[in-house]
């Protein structure tokens, strides 16, 4: 029957063992980011994209494949990851239950930054766009501010950020759809009296497209503009570095101002620039 070992009585003993015991937890914290050593096991990075139409993401006819702002940022965010690249695309609705579960490891998925989303979700620190919320209304409404959609029904995303302003600061209804699109299309429908949803859908979508004619977005000021954020799961700590590293990049090289234009994205965003300055002056 073998005796248990005091360590007390052999120091050098006693220290080599608490060397080890730091080592395996030094291993342990190394490898604590599950996300980031998956993307390195895998090779192949699965990025959320809401693909609502318009230059921020849409489905080229002619291909089937994702094309616009969302697909070219997570193409290039793989590719510096050292990647390959999974483009899923997710809903307004599901993108943080795709998030959560495993579903994607990231998300550009049109969602900006907010505290709520901040409790139960991880960011990479640096934004990539700055986006608020508008409202589409026939021309014929008599709406010009936000004010006057107090009492009336208002179509918007499930899981928008804009809801909660919607209803407690300006007095709206709001119906929520599971997409954009069937939110337009409510209006459209006349189902409500304006559908609020980012900008930079909205706007795109009334300056080209004849089949709003009749409708416009003349509520100058955005409500809750807010910074775009990569997303990753809470914690992770290793994966927003690796993230926050690239979108820094981004910045710095003028690659996000090229891919603005290269979408055809008008008015271009006055953070890309303030940024682009920002990064590069920083030691």
């Amino acid at each position: 029957m073998h005796s248990m070992i005091s360590l007390s009585r052999f120091p050098a003993l006693r220290a080599t063992a608490v060397l080890g015991a730091a080592l395996f937890l030094s291993v342990g914290a190394a490898h604590a980011d599950a996300t980031l050593d998956r993307i390195k096991q895998r090779g192949k990075v699965a990025i959320g994209v809401v693909v609502s139409g318009g230059p921020f993401g849409s489905i080229d006819p002619a291909t089937q494949q994702l094309v616009g702002w969302n697909p070219d940022l997570a193409r290039d965010l793989a590719k510096q990851l050292g990647a390959e690249l999974e483009l899923v695309q997710v809903q307004p609705s599901t993108r943080v239950q795709f998030l959560q579960s495993g579903k994607v490891d990231l998300l550009i998925a049109s969602m900006e930054y907010n505290a709520d989303r901040g409790e139960i979700l991880g960011h990479a620190p640096t934004p990539f766009y700055r986006v608020g919320g508008t409202a589409a209304v026939l021309k014929t409404s008599g709406i010009a501010k936000w004010e006057d959609l107090r009492g009336k029904i208002v179509c918007a995303s499930q899981g928008s950020s804009y809801v909660k302003p919607l209803q407690e600061q300006y007095g709206a209804q709001v119906r929520g759809f599971k997409t954009s699109a069937e939110s337009l299309l409510a209006l459209r429908g006349g189902n409500c009296a304006a559908a609020v949803h980012d900008a930079t859908l909205i706007q795109p979508l009334l300056r080209s497209s004849a089949e709003w004619a009749a409708y416009a977005a003349p509520i100058r000021d955005e409500i809750l503009p807010a910074p775009s954020v990569v997303w990753t799961r809470k914690g992770e700590a290793d994966t927003i570095a690796a993230v926050d590293k690239v979108v820094k990049q981004w910045h710095r090289s003028g690659w996000l101002i090229e891919t603005e234009k290269r979408n055809g994205i008008e008015p271009p965003q006055p953070l890309l620039p303030e940024l682009q300055a920002r990064l590069r002056a920083a030691p």
